[in-house]
């Protein structure tokens, strides 16, 4: 949620199979060679990522590489707890969708419908802005965490903020740049759309997102933190590079990322939460179509309604959404199209090589079975 990416210590590689096809035939077809691959490579990457894999023929396969813990020692299981930032993006476009199919949003109303006289300053009108536009970050609304107020995130590390103190923090800013397509990022777009979610229900997006994805698909590692600053565990802890040091940022204060990017989960109920929503488990179809209806974003790939399109080399095709957070968690995921295969790292480094990373991810999906 903070800001945004395309795309050591003794390292080890370590794995678990979490779940398997039930058909003791199909599990003897299970080819982990790419996985292996894939592991030996990340181990180069020098963070510590939790893997979580699903294809066909292996079910859900869970493992890592690195340390979770670089104080104790801790090395990554795969079991790992984590903020997924930006990914939260996805889960809130989902629900919105869902009040979109229930008939009680259009994606071409505005905002002031909902919240109204909000948004009215010299640049900035909520009777044109529209919750599609949100949800597309083509309303051309700053991004709050570009605001005076944030210049020292540390600062405000342990602080509570309401997601409406964000909107107003962005509104006096000077409008973004934009690309072609009308897209500029902004965290803000999302904090407003829970705003809506929250009036449109009369409950938090926090408790939509619980009552209509979370229970509903039973992901029973995966919460809102809320003020709360640490991370269940087993947690995958955030480092920071400062100079030649890691500093670990993991406990932090998150209740300003609200819609934007305040879940905490693992890489097998992401994973899981991927899968449903691109097999029709969550929108139906008209909705699905809507979300996956995308213009090119400021790195040139594809944005629709909370997810990125990845088209990798031979023609691949997947989607997912990054996530980055102050804390010193990244999140990355490609699911293809069917939702058959998906490949999910939550990694607790902030710097590392974002391209390596992706070109990882997308020989692994390619060859996944």
């Amino acid at each position: 949620m903070r800001g945004r990416t395309s795309a050591v210590v003794a390292l080890a590689v370590t794995a678990a199979l979490v779940a398997a096809p039930a058909a003791p035939a199909a599990a003897a077809r299970c080819d982990t060679r790419p996985i292996q691959t894939a592991l030996k490579a990340l181990e180069k990457i020098g963070a510590g990522i939790t893997v979580t894999v699903r294809s066909p023929r292996c079910g859900v396969w869970t493992g890592g590489v690195g340390l979770a813990d670089r104080k104790t020692g801790r090395k990554v299981t795969g079991n790992e707890h984590s903020r997924i930032g930006s990914n939260t993006k996805t889960w809130t476009a989902t629900v919105v969708l869902q009040l979109v199919g229930e008939g009680k949003i259009k994606l071409d109303d505005t905002v002031d419908q909902y919240l109204p006289g909000l948004i009215r300053t010299e640049h900035y009108d909520g009777r044109t802005i529209t919750i599609r536009q949100l949800l597309q970050h083509t309303s051309g609304l700053p991004d709050y965490l570009s605001a005076p107020f944030w210049e020292d995130e540390e600062a405000h590390r342990w602080d509570h903020i309401e997601p409406l103190q964000t909107v107003q923090q962005a509104l006096p800013l000077p409008p973004p740049e934009r690309t072609p397509s009308g897209f500029a990022y902004s965290n803000t777009n999302y904090n407003l759309a829970g705003l809506i979610v929250a009036k449109v229900t009369g409950r938090g997006i926090d408790t939509e997102i619980d009552q209509r994805i979370v229970k509903r698909l039973g992901l029973r590692e995966t919460s809102w933190p809320g003020d709360r600053t640490t991370i269940p565990k087993p947690d995958l802890r955030g480092y920071v590079r400062d100079g030649r040091a890691w500093v670990d940022k993991t406990e932090w204060n998150t209740s300003e990322a609200d819609a934007s990017g305040a879940l905490i989960s693992t890489g097998a109920d992401t994973t899981a939460f991927w899968t449903a929503l691109l097999t029709g488990k969550l929108l139906a179809p008209a909705q699905l179509a809507e979300m996956k209806q995308t213009i090119p974003d400021d790195y040139g790939q594809d944005y629709g309604l909370g997810v990125e399109g990845y088209r990798f080399g031979s023609g691949l095709v997947a989607w997912g959404h990054s996530g980055s957070m102050a804390s010193g968690h990244k999140f990355r995921n490609a699911v293809t199209e069917d939702g058959r295969r998906a490949v999910t790292l939550l990694i607790g480094a902030d710097s590392f090589n974002s391209d390596k990373v992706q070109a990882i991810m997308g020989n692994l999906l390619r060859d996944l079975r």
